[in-house]
């Protein structure tokens, strides 16, 4: 299934989940398995976090900090639906398996 992603860019052009296990370094066109990050502070909803479409109100992509975010397509597989308010996205999936495509212009 197509969905969309945001991550962190980094300065050295890499890209990094926004809040759970910030160092990772996600690669394109390689299917990674999603693991378990219980954090504190975070509802332990284990999985790639994605959307059906690339919009979550509730998720700057230029922070004040200087961060950057971008949206990319990715491709899920065995993945659960979550339904959350639209200003969060609507819907989201939580995969097991996704592997990024592109990054979003």
């Amino acid at each position: 299934m197509k969905a969309y992603k945001l991550f962190r860019k980094r300065k050295d052009g890499t890209l990094g989940p926004l809040f759970i296990n910030r160092n990772q370094v996600i690669p394109l066109g390689q299917w990674l398995e999603a693991e378990k990050h219980p954090t504190k502070g975070f509802a332990y909803r284990p999985g790639w976090h994605c959307a059906v479409e690339p919009r979550a109100d509730h998720l700057k992509t230029n922070l004040r900090s200087g961060e950057k975010r971008v949206w990319c397509e990715v491709r899920v597989i065995n993945y659960t639906e979550y339904k959350r308010p639209a200003i969060q996205g609507g819907t989201w999936i939580l995969a097991n398996h996704m592997e990024v495509v592109r990054e979003l212009d």
